[in-house]
């Protein structure tokens, strides 16, 4: 399906997700070299430049408002950092130049460049912390609440999609953290599956019918928490989630940054406050949505992309492209 034009005030218009594009392709070129190296910082320094120079170059006045690499002090593109020539829309940016930095460094799967944006002032503004999440797709839309068990979850969701619960396949990441979470599905009888790293597939995956996932509960990075629900609120899915600060300086930072009770349960809405956004995503190693980038003998990089819209357009497309 091809994009669509749109006047050039709004977010979601061809050109400017054509260069949020590019922005992601150039940050996985850049990183390939570093796949199975050992050296993730590296690697995350390689992308997230590559990343700001090519976002550099955008026709928009566009706000870091979170990034991922404050908690491990990782390369990263800096919460409030200007990006863009100063000209065009404004825009709010969640980003993440290599998202699984450990996977690629280790020469695993799953790791991917990920950005995703929307019209000034709407989308979350927090540090890069932990946040407690909870995603499904359109068919569950209004289904789910953070604040109940995951099993009483596990039934409203499977009721949502005409399913029994032990026909649930529940996405939850691999961490001690949520051993009770990975019991309470065994004990429904539902289905776990298990990822090591980079919830943001998972959580998009429950809203894609090609992909045999209903639910994704866990704690991870609260940049990836705002990206996800970028995409899936392009898709029509569903996001829930609380914030986790570990400290009162965390605590205390969120309320700098204009969120007056950190604790609270914030929905969808209120994590993207518009329709106008949209989501890229370039692989980098071979994962549950994406290819890995390849480079040929003569030097071609080939990569695999996808992009999410919202607003009016609402489409979900798959781009290959190659570079020499």
């Amino acid at each position: 399906m091809l994009l669509k034009n749109k006047v050039n005030n709004t977010v979601c218009n061809r050109a400017l997700v054509t260069e949020f594009l590019e922005a992601s392709q150039q940050a996985v070129i850049a990183s390939y070299h570093w796949i199975g190296r050992g050296n993730k910082n590296e690697a995350d320094g390689a992308g997230t430049e590559a990343m700001r120079n090519r976002m550099n170059q955008i026709d928009m006045t566009g706000v870091i408002v979170i990034s991922e690499g404050e908690m491990d002090e990782a390369p990263m593109l800096f919460i409030n950092e200007q990006l863009g020539t100063g000209n065009g829309p404004e825009v709010d940016i969640a980003v993440d130049p290599i998202e699984g930095t450990t996977l690629l460094a280790k020469g695993q799967d799953n790791s991917l460049a990920v950005i995703a944006a929307a019209k000034r002032g709407t989308l979350l503004h927090a540090p890069d912390m932990y946040m407690k999440k909870m995603a499904v797709g359109p068919k569950a839309k209004g289904c789910i609440d953070i604040t109940r068990s995951l099993t009483e979850n596990m039934h409203s969701v499977a009721d949502a999609l005409g399913k029994k619960v032990k026909d649930l396949t529940v996405m939850i990441q691999d961490r001690p953290r949520h051993e009770g979470l990975i019991n309470e599905v065994f004990a429904a009888g539902a289905r776990v599956r298990l990822f090591s790293d980079v919830d943001i597939t998972g959580a998009i995956s429950t809203a894609l019918d090609d992909y045999d996932v209903d639910l994704l509960v866990g704690t991870g990075g609260a940049p990836e928490g705002v990206i996800a629900a970028v995409a899936l609120k392009c898709l029509g899915g569903d996001f829930q989630a609380i914030l986790q600060p570990q400290d009162e300086e965390e605590y205390n930072r969120c309320v700098k940054m204009g969120i007056s009770n950190p604790e609270k349960v914030f929905t969808i809405d209120e994590i993207v406050q518009t329709d106008d956004c949209f989501f890229v995503a370039t692989g980098i190693t071979d994962g549950m949505l994406l290819k890995g980038t390849q480079q040929k003998q003569n030097g071609q990089m080939l990569t695999h992309s996808l992009i999410i819209i919202g607003g009016s357009i609402q489409t979900a497309q798959f781009v290959d492209a190659a570079f020499y």
